[in-house]
């Protein structure tokens, strides 16, 4: 297997996986300091999403993290076929929970007009955006996994 950036082990790789892991902790942190996200399935959803692509990527960055240490490359295709395997499950969790929140917020906030709650309509709103960006890093991350796998 070739190195490529991105690959595990790599610098790009540990980037990718500290950036999904905040972008999904501030989607989390956004919805969980408001009063009645619980009381919408979807924003629950998007919650315990979130929470698996943190352990995910944060575990996936101490692995990079011990990687670059010790200098190793880690292309074992049995490792490599798992994170393409984690990845592409977490990353289609985490775009249908950003999809069905942002959808449930659009209808429910902008089209019915029912955001009495103010600030809460904003932290919701932060909450999705943020999990859309963690589902790009995601997303890369698991695209550059399967050419890894796909060019032993």
């Amino acid at each position: 297997m070739r190195a490529f950036p991105g690959s595990p082990g790599t610098l790009t790789s540990l980037f990718l996986r500290i950036v999904q892991c905040v972008f999904a902790a501030g989607s989390i942190a956004s919805m969980a300091t408001t009063t009645s996200f619980f009381n919408f399935t979807a924003f629950c959803y998007l919650i315990a999403s979130m929470g698996l692509q943190v352990v995910w990527s944060f575990a996936l960055a101490l692995l990079d993290g011990i990687a670059l240490v010790k200098k190793k490359v880690l292309h074992n295709p049995i490792l490599v076929s798992l994170f393409v395997v984690g990845d592409w499950v977490t990353a289609t969790l985490s775009l249908a929970a950003a999809s069905s929140s942002a959808g449930i917020a659009v209808l429910y906030f902008n089209d019915l007009g029912n955001c009495k709650f103010g600030e809460e309509c904003q932290k919701y709103q932060l909450s999705v955006a943020f999990a859309f960006l963690g589902w790009i890093a995601i997303s890369i991350s698991s695209l550059i996994m399967l050419w890894l796998l796909a060019a032993a």
